[in-house]
């Protein structure tokens, strides 16, 4: 899974293709033909076994090794059954990439101890190192190269979006659909059921060697969440991703994947990943191609405030009425804009007021008129035109004039022609003049809404956090795994109540107050030191479940009374509940009783919190509003973790609960900031606590005094894998340098920014250049964002940090590494304050990143010198490493082994050249 051999896909000088004849029915010779007359340059073969002297006037051969040379491309349209063979058979001659557009109902089906096909042909393929698309791939489109090596229906336009899907006939239809819109593809590919080049691997290599200026993703299922996530957050990065996914209902999931617990519809978790991703999500086909022409075509947005103007009132209304249920805002016009449009007796219906309604009889000089005031107001971010065809304004007559005037417009904008005969033309007119077009108001405001959640995801994917509000130490942690060790070594997947409060306690949650008893004895004294009515919980293990939903909660089967006023009534209910259980769940033991005072007043919200795990994307924080109907309130929100402060205000800004705060609290934004700090701690209990399988706090009470957690259940499973590798606390450490001082040598985080400003004004010109191959005097956010917002499954980053005597601390230095995604090779660079060279500081991060990734398993390290940098080249030296002059680059090559190859395909791997 890397970008490995890739270009062989996409930059082919030679192509075999394999099961071509001139058949009507053959899906070879469809491919060779859509080849051929796609105007490839270089040389095609038909491999065949019926011997043909030629197919469509190539040369045809019998077998691989009648081949006269080793092709770039193999194209594999044979009978699926002897492709694994076929694999083995171009893997000896030498070939690098090959597609696989044969397919089968009985792909998976085991043939004997040989396995399945589908086994087979990746057994093949790992032991050459060949790379794999298919099978069921549509084939590889290229334009710009001149490439269709295809099933395709028809030619393929060249230009900047890069299509990558998993079917083949949707891939057709958007094919046909583009070139109605005059939209064009540097790439066009679809996986199909692939066994070695999946979603990912394409992503990495469009986000590193292609032109295209937005990916285009169509998903209907992903394999490894951690390296779908990775590489879809490193192309948003770089370019506009937009993504569709199908099987999002229960009836159309053909995934088979297993519920997520505490989510109704997995569907959700998509949402979440897309958003943390930086991606914009369409819903449906049409849609991708809007979102795509409008994020494509339009500058950035400042706010999420829209003008409209129209030549009717119903029409702007039709438009209002989406903008304000989809989630926008409608702009407020400032005093001056207000007085302009007054002035000049613009606005018919509301004058002065957001829409702009110039009635029926606007002409279209009328139209650029209105538009130039309401475009330069200050308040407003993008201006839709909602236009119905006239007589004294026809629809091309209108759109040629906007088109003429639209550099005096300063705003967005987007126009809505509405009708079909006239407008069909203004469309197109706009089209061509690349401004945003759409059939009806309510599509233009969809698209404009895409706008505004593009603007959004990207500021939290490049936004720099506030400083965490709350970290773990090594002896929090100790204490918390310790009680989930002992729980599964008496055999158990749950914690009980009393156990969950302790863990909850130790991350700085607080709990209600309880106290747990086992027999009425127990339960009588303790009643007798709570004031007021109390509540008593009977803890079995059927009720140490989180997420385990009933249709009557409030029933006994919950095992909970409620407003017990005496020490006779609670030792009574401790009778009366361990009764009902062994009557009703004789096979459930009784762990313990929890006594708590009622918990009432202060006019407390209920929330529910936790965490879950998803069959895929690993665990997952959820929030929204809690008590007893929470599994039937459409309010729970899902964000995958680790989170910091920023995202999860993101996360409680999209619930009801924050309306409801918004609304009736005395201090608002002091509750928010309460309930993102939950979250980020239940955040960092689930990087910690890696067996903790799911956690749900409900209800969670939230009132002046702060946060208070009632009732909660934690159940315990494998240890987990996160689509978003959490910041990896385990290589922290202590060191002291030559000098005396104390310094933590640690993984960076987003929260380092400032740090990292502050580290670069101190270098010297020399030091960056060395670094950064050129000056580089200032860091922008974005280059803030990279250095400090890192995968950490694929990179890796410590610094030395010093605490000086105020409190304040300052960074020594940092070494990076970037590895492949084979985690065959990793680039390294290192860079030292100026003014601490020669405390060692440099060969202390090395060590440490050189242990780091030979822990993990990476093969080779390797770094590129300037030839002038003379003590870095010294450094490497005395490090180990392998220096050798690069002519092509003219720097110095540092090599070092870390690991042995365990596998042929990582041998193969290595000994290839990178990429």
């Amino acid at each position: 899974m890397s970008t490995r051999f890739l270009h062989h896909f996409f930059e082919p000088k030679t192509i075999a293709v394999f099961g071509a004849s001139e058949k009507p029915e053959s899906l070879g010779g469809l491919v060779l033909r859509n080849i051929q007359e796609g105007g490839f340059k270089g040389t095609i073969w038909a491999v065949n076994l019926r011997g043909y002297a030629q197919v469509f006037g190539e040369t045809c051969v019998s077998h691989v090794n009648d081949l006269p040379e080793v092709p770039d491309l193999a194209v594999i349209c044979s009978p699926i059954e002897g492709v694994p063979q076929l694999i083995k058979q171009l893997g000896a001659f030498g070939v690098k990439a090959a597609v696989v557009l044969s397919g089968g109902a009985h792909l998976d089906r085991e043939k004997g101890s040989k396995g399945s096909i589908r086994e087979r042909m990746l057994k093949a393929a790992r032991a050459s190192g060949i790379r794999l698309l298919g099978p069921e791939c549509m084939g590889v489109i290229v334009p710009g190269k001149k490439l269709n090596a295809s099933y395709a229906s028809q030619p393929v336009q060249a230009g900047r979006v890069a299509y990558l899907g998993q079917s083949g006939m949707l891939a057709n239809a958007m094919i046909d659909w583009a070139a109605g819109r005059d939209v064009g593809f540097s790439h066009l590919i679809t996986v199909g059921d692939s066994v070695d080049v999946l979603l990912p691997d394409l992503i990495d290599y469009v986000n590193q060697f292609s032109p295209a200026q937005a990916i285009l993703l169509h998903l209907e299922r992903v394999n490894d969440a951690q390296h779908f996530m990775t590489a879809l957050r490193d192309a948003s990065r770089n370019r506009l991703v937009v993504a569709i996914k199908s099987g999002r209902t229960t009836a159309s999931d053909i995934s088979g994947m297993p519920p997520t617990p505490g989510i109704a519809n997995r569907d959700k978790v998509f949402d979440a990943a897309f958003s943390r991703a930086g991606v914009v999500r369409v819903n449906d086909s049409d849609e991708l191609i809007d979102a795509l022409e409008t994020l494509s075509r339009m500058k950035p947005l400042k706010g999420d405030r829209l003008a409209v103007v129209s030549n009717g009132l119903g029409p702007a209304m039709l438009a209002i009425d989406k903008l304000i249920s989809a989630g926008g805002k409608l702009a407020e016009f400032a005093v001056d804009t207000q007085h302009a449009l007054n002035k000049g007796q613009v606005d018919i219906s509301k004058p002065g007021e957001n829409p702009v309604d110039l009635g029926g009889n606007a002409t279209p000089q009328r139209f650029v008129e209105a538009l130039e005031i309401v475009a330069a107001d200050p308040n407003v971010d993008a201006v839709l035109v909602v236009h119905a065809p006239t007589r004294l304004a026809p629809s091309m007559e209108t759109a040629r004039a906007l088109i003429e005037n639209r550099k005096k417009f300063r705003r967005n904008l987007l126009t809505s022609w509405m009708g079909l005969k006239e407008a069909l033309n203004a469309r197109h007119e706009c089209n061509v003049a690349g401004i945003p077009t759409y059939i009806s108001p309510e599509k233009a405001v969809k698209a404009f809404m895409h706008m505004v959640d593009y603007q959004r995801v990207q500021l939290l994917l490049q936004e720099i956090p506030p400083s965490l509000p709350f970290s773990t130490s090594a002896d929090i942690r100790a204490q918390c795994r310790t009680l989930i060790t002992s729980a599964k070594e008496q055999g158990r997947q749950t914690l009980t109540h009393s156990e969950t409060a302790k863990v909850l306690e130790a991350y700085g949650i607080p709990t209600a107050t309880s106290v747990y008893v086992h027999t009425e004895e127990q339960a009588r004294d303790a009643a007798k030191r709570i004031d007021g009515p109390k509540a008593l919980k009977v803890v079995h293990e059927g009720n140490c479940w989180p997420y385990r939903y009933r249709k009557h909660p409030h029933k006994i089967s919950a095992g909970l009374l409620q407003d017990l006023e005496t020490p006779e009534d609670v030792a009574e209910g401790v009778t009366r509940l361990g009764e009902k259980v062994r009557e009703k769940f004789p096979e459930y033991q009784v762990h313990e009783y929890c006594l708590q005072p009622m918990q009432r007043g202060k006019h407390s919200m209920q929330i529910c919190a936790g965490i879950t795990r998803d069959p895929v994307f690993g665990p997952l924080i959820v929030f929204g509003i809690g008590g007893y109907k929470v599994n039937i309130l459409a309010d729970r929100q899902v964000a995958l973790p680790p989170l910091n402060m920023s995202l999860a205000a993101d996360v409680v800004g999209r619930t009801h609960a924050a309306s409801l705060l918004r609304e009736h609290s005395a201090e608002p934004q002091r509750d928010i900031n309460r309930l993102c700090q939950l979250l980020v701690k239940l955040s960092q209990m689930s990087s910690d606590l890696t067996e903790l399988r799911g956690l749900e706090i409900n209800p969670l009470l939230l009132n002046r005094d702060g946060t208070v957690a009632v009732d909660f259940a934690m159940d315990l499973g494998t240890p987990a894998r996160f689509a978003i590798m959490p910041y990896p606390e385990e290589l922290r450490e202590w060191v002291t340098l030559k000098n005396g001082w104390q310094v933590e040598v640690r993984p960076i985080r987003a929260e380092d920014a400032p740090l990292i400003t502050n580290f670069h004004r101190q270098l010297s010109e020399e030091s960056i250049r060395f670094r950064y191959f050129h000056n580089k005097s200032d860091l922008s956010q974005r280059d803030l964002s990279m250095l400090s917002h890192i995968n950490y499954d694929r990179q890796m980053a410590f610094i030395a940090e010093h605490q000086r005597d105020d409190g304040s601390k300052e960074m020594l230095g940092v070494v990076r590494v970037f590895n492949d995604p084979d985690n065959i090779r990793t680039e390294f660079s290192v860079i030292i304050r100026d003014d601490l060279q020669g405390l060692g500081i440099g060969s202390l991060l090395m060590k440490k990143m050189i242990n780091y990734c030979r822990s993990i398993g990476t093969l080779e390290m390797i770094g590129k010198i300037m030839v002038d940098n003379h003590p870095m080249r010294a450094l490497m030296k005395h490090l180990g490493f392998k220096c050798r002059y690069n002519m092509d680059e003219q720097v110095i090559d540092a090599v070092m082994r870390l690991n042995e190859p365990e596998s042929e395909w990582q041998r193969h791997r290595l000994e290839s050249m990178p990429d």
